[in-house]
């Protein structure tokens, strides 16, 4: 009984940058691993990242590498998407999940999810 609500997404030109905040619901959300995922028109979801309750583990797609990076603040019930160097192909619409681990999350497995926000990239 966890809700998850996304804000940050924006238009943007090739290059630029957006930071994608989740924001959750109740103290417990923070028992959860997080993750970020994408769906763009015609395209099957896709995983972005994932982030352990602990932080201690890191997942992110091979796409994404080095020029994304997720976090989490526990106290503020808050996971984080800094997305940097983008690109036309990352316009999509971004979804906020939990799980119960981070490895899990990296294959799809999730149990809340939130309603998404949309990240358009001009070039």
């Amino acid at each position: 009984q966890v809700q998850l609500v996304e804000s940050g997404g924006g238009l943007v030109q090739a290059g630029g940058s957006l930071r994608l905040s989740c924001a959750a619901s109740g103290r417990t959300s923070s028992t959860y691993a997080m993750g970020w995922f994408r769906q763009a028109p015609g395209k099957e979801r896709e995983f972005v990242a994932a982030i352990s309750v602990s932080a201690g583990t890191i997942w992110y797609a091979d796409s994404v590498k080095a020029r994304f990076t997720i976090s989490r603040d526990n106290a503020k019930n808050t996971v984080y998407l800094q997305m940097t160097s983008l690109k036309p192909e990352d316009t999509a619409v971004y979804y906020c999940a939990a799980g119960p681990s981070s490895y899990e999350l990296k294959y799809g497995r999730y149990k809340y999810w939130g309603q998404g926000t949309q990240v358009t990239v001009s070039s």
